[in-house]
């Protein structure tokens, strides 16, 4: 071997040596994640507080049960007892965390992360003109959009399916099947916050907030706008909601002429409509029974409700309307960044 060959080796190797390691993640995909660093460590320390949250709810729960089943206290017709109430009390903190403080943050959420997410992420590149930079650059801009959206995307899926699946099983477990709480799966704070109804709206919310910020153009307007217009969603969505799935059709047998009742609602239905039967078969809401003499006559009384196990189906419908809508968003966004 040469002289010469020696001494290109020995310099050669130090050289590899100071050389920094390539990131093992490169491209646009890389630069995503850096933009969104701040953003994900925000979203992982949320995460681990609200799992924390729940797991709380759940070990207290079901530690409060355990002492219930063990001393003959579960039954409510123990509870008059001081002893009995005593240790039932421990489980009214948790209870009442979890519906009053963790279901409308959980139903927060979207509207969160549609303002705080979606609206900016296009908004702020038009707003400093940042933007103008993907024509100079050597990716396609629809290549860098999918990059620029893929991570936030994920994230947001991520966040809000974990979240989701840790507030069901709550729910299910500690909640419905608890001693004392009494939380249809249909009220206004409770079903937003359930299956995959979080998952729907956050992504759906987050495709709106981009869509609006790269009309708009501007960070601030774009985030009231995607607020406002995420609300109105929401309201549509739920008026339209007892028409996702066929209600349940029930006549009984009249109980109160003065309020037009027959037989109770199932256990966490969610009651739609009621009224009575006249002898005629004509039907007369509840509501013209109060206080008159109009249901005099009534021979039976009607029901229509949906049973707690239309919570699926009802849930599916929802997230079919809000994905597809979701979808629609994003191929508008695509559309305009070719321009």
């Amino acid at each position: 071997m040469s002289t010469d060959a020696l001494t290109r080796d020995r310099s050669a190797a130090p050289a590899a040596a100071s050389r920094p390691a390539a990131p093992p993640l490169r491209g646009l995909l890389w630069l995503s994640i850096r933009q969104n660093r701040f953003l994900l460590w925000t979203l992982v320390v949320l995460l681990v507080l609200a799992a924390a949250d729940l797991l709380w709810i759940h070990i207290s729960s079901s530690h409060t049960v355990g002492v219930l089943r063990r001393t003959g206290c579960y039954s409510p017709e123990t509870w008059s007892s001081a002893q009995c109430w005593a240790l039932l009390a421990p489980i009214n903190r948790p209870t009442y965390w979890y519906v009053h403080i963790l279901q409308p943050a959980v139903t927060a959420v979207p509207l969160l992360i549609g303002v705080f997410i979606g609206a900016p992420l296009l908004a702020q590149e038009y707003e400093r003109g940042t933007i103008r930079l993907i024509r100079a650059q050597s990716v396609s801009p629809v290549r860098w959009l999918a990059a620029r959206l893929a991570v936030p995307g994920a994230a947001v899926l991520a966040l809000s399916g974990v979240l989701a699946a840790l507030m069901s099983w709550v729910w299910w477990v500690d909640i419905v099947h608890g001693p004392i709480a009494f939380d249809p799966p249909f009220q206004f704070f409770t079903y937003p916050a359930l299956g995959i109804a979080p998952v729907a709206w956050s992504l759906f919310a987050l495709a709106l907030g981009v869509l609006i910020g790269q009309l708009v153009r501007r960070t601030l307007p774009a985030m009231f706008l995607t607020a406002a217009l995420v609300a109105g969603v929401h309201s549509l969505i739920r008026q339209g909601r007892p028409s996702f799935y066929p209600v349940v059709d029930e006549v009984t047998g009249l109980r109160d002429k003065a309020t037009g009742l027959g037989a109770a609602q199932p256990t966490n239905a969610w009651l739609i409509d009621r009224g009575v039967v006249m002898p005629d078969g004509s039907r007369v809401d509840g509501d013209a029974c109060v206080f008159t003499h109009q249901c005099d006559d009534a021979t039976a009384s009607w029901l229509k409700y949906h049973p707690a196990d239309h919570l699926v189906p009802i849930q599916l419908v929802e997230a079919g309307i809000l994905l597809g809508l979701t979808a629609l968003i994003l191929v508008a966004v695509f559309r305009r960044i070719r321009r």
